[in-house]
């Protein structure tokens, strides 16, 4: 695999930018509707898990000025990229981006919440770049891993969401259910009216609690939808 360094793209939001740096990720369409659509009540301290360009802890600020914000990254190229654009956000004060593996970090202590946009690739030809084969192949990080540390990781009320393709995010949560967690929130995600569900927006939480499944089209015969508009207008400049 070559370890050729490429710049990611940069991206203006309403209120903070992404300088891409030489992040695995650029910033996507699933990395914005889980910052948008995780549920941030009652929480007031989340671990972002592979922050990648701090999009999603960026997001989670922006939404919650009352919480602190841990986020974490195994790449050098991303932990800078997000601390680069963490410190030129208006939150700089509230998130602490670390590089480190959440598989062997021992000093993270407990979270009330988790946000998680996890590589989901399980076999196939890997990206000619290390850091986004990286971001986008559990290698790194198998979905079994990821769970168990979040099992460790939240507190007994806390939660944890994710956004992973169909096939895969229906495994992610057959496996979560097996290690003890219930799933409180769900969002199908079709790309168009007449295409299928192609993304699951996911929450796991400790405690049993009753799941009211949710659907999102993100464009119509008009363009955007209105929900997909309703979900991301905050964030997105010409929404």
């Amino acid at each position: 695999m070559s370890n050729n360094l490429q710049n990611t793209k940069n991206f203006q939001f309403k209120k903070f930018a992404i300088n891409g740096g030489q992040c695995g990720m650029p910033v996507s369409t699933d990395g914005v509707l889980l910052g948008a659509w995780i549920d941030l009540t009652d929480i007031k301290r989340i671990l972002d898990i592979g922050t990648g360009t701090g999009l999603l802890a960026l997001m989670c600020a922006q939404r919650k000025l009352e919480m602190d914000i841990h986020a974490v990254d195994i790449d050098t190229n991303a932990t800078a990229a997000a601390q680069l654009n963490v410190l030129n956000s208006p939150w700089s004060q509230r998130i602490r981006v670390e590089l480190a593996d959440i598989l062997t970090a021992t000093d993270l202590g407990e979270f009330d919440g988790i946000i998680c946009n996890p590589p989901y690739f399980n076999s196939g030809e890997q990206s000619q770049s290390k850091q986004r084969a990286t971001a986008r192949h559990t290698d790194s990080l198998s979905h079994q891993a990821l769970l168990q540390c979040c099992q460790s990781l939240l507190n007994e009320q806390g939660r944890a969401s994710f956004i992973l393709p169909v096939v895969e995010g229906e495994a992610f949560i057959t496996l979560a259910q097996q290690l003890g967690f219930f799933v409180s929130r769900l969002c199908r995600i079709k790309p168009t009216e007449t295409k299928a569900e192609n993304r699951l927006l996911i929450e796991l939480s400790k405690q049993e609690s009753q799941c009211q499944p949710q659907q999102l089209t993100i464009r119509d015969k008009l363009g955007y939808s209105e929900g997909f508009i309703a979900l991301t207008k905050d964030f997105y400049l010409k929404m």
